[in-house]
């Protein structure tokens, strides 16, 4: 009895050893493989219980977005008429919307038309279509960035990271033509070329276009972008929460004034 139960220890503390040697080759295995540096926590101001989105932000970084990232990158799941009422008065979306040519139909004859876009349309994208994006991009795809803040780990955190983390590579690492260095980016080696400098774009508030202040404001707009209801649902579980505490207060209030003299009444038995 004794000599089995030492040797079924003997099994469990090889077995825990061998666990813990795979557990810790794992981390380590995990921990070489990592290619990127991890982008920071930067305590974005929409990022609380309570907290909105900042429209001027998002304004500016629509402008950000429509100066410099449109050239490349699509956003198409962002129509005109979403902006209203949070960076743009219906007027100037209007009249934005206006300067684009929008193909439609087909008409009454069966043929496509160009017409003004209107607040319905969504922004326009930079190619026709992805073999055209290839083509003049040197085979790479710029992204759609309508959800980029939810496909990244980090979301807004990462996009600014990447905007402002270009620098010279490291010694050792070898880039090919074409590739620039960027430590935020999974391998380091990304296809876009470093796209803000300071005063790239004029802002209508007159707030300093550094490049700092323009990763900001196009991160704020992108993470607004990918959820649109942000503040809309913010403010709905509001309600709720106040709703439901009226609720507990007036389910309290029943049952301890209306229903515990039934619950504490003494019933007596006499022959």
């Amino acid at each position: 009895m004794l000599g089995l139960t030492a040797s079924r220890r003997l099994g469990i503390a090889a077995t825990a050893s061998l666990a813990s040697m795979a557990a810790v080759g794992t981390t380590s295995t995990a921990k070489s493989s990592d290619d990127h540096v991890p982008s920071l926590d930067y305590g974005w101001g929409h990022a609380g219980f309570f907290d909105a989105f900042d429209a001027k932000a998002i304004r500016r970084g629509y402008q950000v977005y429509k100066e410099v990232c449109a050239t490349c990158h699509s956003l198409d799941k962002i129509h005109f008429r979403e902006l209203v009422g949070v960076s743009h008065s219906a007027e100037e979306l209007i009249a934005s919307s206006s300067e684009i040519d929008v193909i439609d139909g087909p008409n009454d004859e069966g043929e496509m038309f160009e017409r003004p876009g209107k607040l319905t349309d969504p922004l326009p994208k930079p190619y026709a279509n992805e073999e055209a994006g290839r083509a003049a991009n040197g085979g790479a795809l710029p992204p759609d960035l309508s959800l980029m803040a939810k496909a990244r780990h980090g979301g807004a955190d990462y996009i600014f990271a990447l905007l402002t983390g270009y620098c010279d590579a490291p010694a050792g690492k070898v880039m090919l033509p074409g590739l620039y260095y960027n430590p935020y980016f999974a391998g380091g080696a990304i296809a876009m070329p470093p796209p803000l400098m300071d005063g790239q774009v004029e802002y209508a508030d007159g707030t300093p276009a550094t490049m700092s202040q323009m990763a900001k404001d196009v991160s704020v707009f992108l993470n607004w972008a990918a959820e649109p209801e942000h503040d809309a649902r913010k403010k709905q579980g509001v309600t709720y929460l106040f709703t439901l505490g009226l609720i507990l207060c007036v389910t309290g209030y029943y049952k301890r004034f209306r229903w515990s003299p039934l619950k504490t009444r003494k019933i007596s038995y006499t022959n």
